[in-house]
């Protein structure tokens, strides 16, 4: 994919974004939160996850995978668990209409899970942790995906990307928040990788034959790698049992199974946790997030930075100019959009 870059209006991205997902049958509600999801990436210069996902969106619902027009339903019924059916529908409206539970419970109860069944996942986790910890709250989110990873000392693909993100409140600044993929880089960029025709890092992924490989092409056809080698292949299983079984949800090999090759956007579940510093510290809450701040004071101060820093700086650069996008990616968008039009 060429990197020549445009930068769009912010409402003229979102419109583009939402005449596309409306033209291809999604309801306003699944339309508005994928939106919201993959504008913010892109402004962010995240763009594994963002407008280009919207090619896999409508290629899934086209495939008859996702229901366009499904509509969760939330079961708030347990004192610390919102439980949340997406009927098959996309991830994001599901999170959004748990969201209020969610965040009462923490509120009350100082910790409160969320689950999210039956739902078809393709987007980053940092906005869902980010919004959370612009309520007050501490925020842990985890889900598998399809069956690309290879654990640590193999060679065949059992573990999906099982992206794992975190995110902190802070009073006088954006929250603290990491989101990134328990493989050693996520399938979305290995995807960019191979449209750019640009070689991959080693230790990314393996061929068929399992051997190491820079090919794009040939990693996409082969098995992902985790990050950390077994370090990171113990978060993915974690992850996997969490996000799958505990929430009677499906693994990335059950998922991929279900897929049946059609290639379209893992159907599993994930799982939200969000705790309340409130509750968990009372009247010595100040104290103790200062105490957080001075860590974090600690890292900067020497010139490391803070995950998400680059995107909030990408975020501010971005607020004047635009949102940039990629040049060819914009055309396949507006060919997508006169196709369905």
């Amino acid at each position: 994919m060429s990197q020549d870059l445009e930068y769009l209006p912010l409402e003229d991205a979102r419109r583009l974004a939402t005449d596309i997902l409306l033209a291809a049958g999604l309801s306003e509600g699944h339309a508005e939160t994928i939106v919201k999801s993959v504008v913010s990436a892109q402004r962010d210069e995240c763009y594994s996850h963002g407008l280009w996902r919207l090619l896999g969106c409508v290629a899934t619902v086209r495939k008859g995978k996702v229901d366009p027009k499904a509509m969760p339903t939330v079961d708030a019924s347990a004192p610390g668990i919102v439980k949340v059916d997406a009927r098959f529908g996309y991830s994001l409206l599901a999170f959004r209409e748990g969201l209020p539970e969610l965040i009462g419970k923490a509120s009350r109860l100082g910790i409160a899970a969320m689950a999210i069944n039956h739902c078809y996942h393709f987007s980053a986790l940092w906005p869902e942790v980010e919004q959370i910890a612009e309520a007050g709250l501490v925020a842990l989110a985890m889900t598998p995906s399809h069956s690309w990873v290879a654990p640590a000392g193999g060679t065949k693909p059992v573990f999906g990307t099982n992206p794992i993100a975190f995110g902190w409140p802070r009073a006088a600044s954006h929250p603290f928040v990491f989101d990134f993929a328990t493989s050693a880089a996520a399938r979305g960029e290995i995807e960019l990788h191979r449209r750019a025709g640009k070689p991959i890092p080693l230790g990314w992924a393996i061929d068929s034959d399992g051997n190491d490989t820079t090919d794009a092409t040939k990693a996409m056809e082969g098995a992902m790698l985790t990050f950390g080698g077994h370090k990171g292949s113990a978060l993915s299983a974690m992850i996997e049992l969490m996000a799958g079984p505990l929430i009677a949800d499906m693994t990335s090999a059950e998922s991929m199974a279900f897929d049946d090759g059609a290639g379209a956007a893992p159907c599993h579940g994930e799982l939200i946790l969000a705790l309340d510093p409130k509750v968990f510290l009372g009247g010595g809450m100040e104290e103790h997030m200062h105490r957080a701040e001075d860590m974090f004071t600690a890292i900067t101060a020497q010139g490391a930075r803070l995950p998400s820093q680059r995107r909030y700086e990408a975020r501010a650069r971005n607020e004047s100019r635009g949102i940039p996008v990629q040049t060819s990616l914009l055309e396949e968008l507006k060919a997508m959009l006169a196709s369905l039009a």
